[in-house]
């Protein structure tokens, strides 16, 4: 597979441990209002062609949606244009709510 999966978990560990990556919702903006995990970048997937440019192929980056399939495609478009670093969230913001925190509303 051209990118990795991090667990909801996992990534909860980073984020608290602080370590540098970019972390990319590309969830509609609907949605994102509804829940969303703090330190998220919304760059919705519908605008892909806009915000492309603005990532750095050598930049570590983990990319989430509501169940992780959205956000697996995203994955994947971007190894195909040459980034090496990227992940997906398994199971999207609906399982990091069960997982890691609660307060996070499913939809």
């Amino acid at each position: 597979m051209p990118y990795r999966s991090i667990s909801p978990k996992e990534l909860f560990e980073r984020l608290q441990k602080n370590e540098t990556f970019r972390f990319i919702d590309v969830r509609e903006p609907l949605e994102h209002r509804i829940a969303h995990i703090e330190g998220a970048e919304l760059l919705p997937m519908s605008r892909a062609s806009e915000w492309l440019d603005t990532l750095d192929p050598e930049e570590e980056i983990v990319v989430m949606c509501h169940h992780g399939i959205r956000s697996a495609n995203v994955c994947m478009f971007l190894a195909q244009n040459g980034f090496e670093k990227v992940y997906n969230l398994t199971g999207g913001i609906d399982l990091w709510s069960y997982e890691v925190d609660e307060s996070v509303p499913t939809y």
